[in-house]
């Protein structure tokens, strides 16, 4: 969430960069800077309405020691009507304030400056590419064959138990995502993250504080009776640990990994491009979550994507990165860079990881601060990072390392799975 402060110093700025995500942010942020006029004359109002019953309590306290009864019982009468007043302006004063809230949950974060303007994934700019592409024999087959060829992966059976986009890995499939996940872990708990293992479900409070409600609650999978939300990624619970947290700054960076399973709802897809695991309602994910000092916040992202590049050199995938346009931009990050693996039996690029910035923007709604040098609380940065998410990786290697014999393992995994091949 924008801090007011900032939007009423930085009101050009503000509408400027929102202009990047394709939004005409000029009436919103009139209204939040009327609103918070309002806000603060009512807390004036309120303020020295209180003071001065305040004041009168002590003068009639004073009349009633020194006998004068008659003139005591009318400032009394003076004091109710400034009471009666007091509550009527505190009743106005939270209908403001929670009006100003409720705007300001729907305003996204203002995009970093190096954010680029466009409309949608077409226009982000690769800004890197890696690894070589190979060249596969005759007759190679898109993943969700191979998963049938190996029984690896049974996406009919999936949907019979449950429905589309929820598949059933079997025998060497089980194993291969098992050795992906462990491997993530152990890369991400190398560089210095601690592991957590997070709940799967939310409440509404956790869904605010890192931006997916109001934003994204149709693509969540919602627990009426009890109102949760099963999560569409750790980044929810991993970083709503530190809701209503005051840290120390000696206590910063914070490092967070884990690996989750999550749930999309992701209705209204359809086509190849969607197939096999392309596209999944429940899926499994590795996550890095940073809480940083602000003025390293973006020398952290660096480090984050750098992390990320080591693992898919280790994999030896084909990979390049995106820094994504302001209309492909989440609502809660000032900066993304999208992860993309070439696969090559399906000829196109599949999204693996997303690595973000938030600045304070989801510190804001989290209440997550520091104590700085000065003793005084200020806001942390947060990031987070796929580290890596699995459908699509998993694509990649089945898709990249098939033979005419059996799909290879890539060697950094052979010591996880205990075996060479697929086959």
């Amino acid at each position: 969430m924008l801090q007011v402060p900032f939007i009423r110093e930085n009101k050009a700025l503000v509408i400027e960069r929102l202009a990047k995500r394709n939004i005409d942010a000029t009436q919103m942020i009139d209204d939040v800077i009327n609103f918070d006029e309002d806000r603060r004359r009512l807390q004036t109002e309120l303020d020295n309405t209180l003071a001065e019953s305040n004041t009168l309590s002590k003068e009639i306290g004073n009349l009633f020691k020194s006998g004068k009864v008659q003139e005591a019982n009318v400032l009394k009468g003076k004091t109710s009507q400034l009471k009666e007043a007091s509550k009527a302006l505190s009743e106005a004063l939270n209908n403001k304030s929670e009006a100003l809230n409720e705007l300001l949950y729907k305003i996204p974060n203002v995009p970093h400056e190096d954010v680029p303007r466009g409309n949608s994934d077409l226009d982000n700019e690769e800004v890197f590419k890696a690894g070589d592409i190979p060249k596969l024999y005759d007759g190679a087959l898109p993943h969700w064959e191979l998963a049938k060829k190996y029984d690896i992966i049974d996406f009919e059976l999936g949907n019979k138990i449950t429905g589309a986009g929820f598949p059933v890995y079997k025998g060497k499939g089980a194993r291969l995502q098992r050795a992906l996940i462990a491997y993530f872990l152990d890369k991400n708990t190398a560089a210095g993250y601690t592991e957590y293992q997070l709940p799967l479900m939310v409440n509404e409070a956790s869904g605010f504080g890192t931006g997916q409600l109001p934003d994204k609650e149709g693509q969540m999978y919602h627990v009426t009776e009890d109102n949760l939300y099963l999560i569409p990624t750790a980044e929810v619970p991993g970083t709503n640990i530190f809701r209503d947290v005051v840290l120390s700054e000696n206590e910063l960076p914070v490092s967070v990994t884990g690996y989750t399973p999550c749930f999309r709802r992701e209705a209204g897809s359809y086509g190849a491009h969607v197939r096999g695991l392309n596209r999944l309602h429940q899926f499994d994910k590795v996550e890095i979550i940073r809480v940083e000092h602000p003025s390293k916040s973006y020398q952290a992202l660096d480090g984050m994507i750098d992390h990320v590049k080591d693992i898919l050199k280790e994999l030896k995938l084909p990979y390049r990165i995106l820094r994504l346009c302001g209309g492909d931009t989440s609502f809660a990050a000032a900066l993304t860079y999208d992860f993309e693996v070439f696969s090559t039996a399906q000829d196109r690029w599949l999204e693996i990881s997303s690595v973000s910035n938030f600045e304070t923007f989801q510190a804001n709604r989290l209440k997550l601060r520091f104590k700085n040098s000065d003793g005084k609380n200020e806001l942390a940065h947060t990031l987070n990072g796929s580290s890596l998410a699995l459908p699509r990786v998993l694509a990649g290697i089945l898709e990249n390392y098939q033979t005419k014999d059996g799909i290879l393992v890539p060697e950094v995994l052979q010591p996880y799975t205990g075996f060479k091949i697929i086959n």
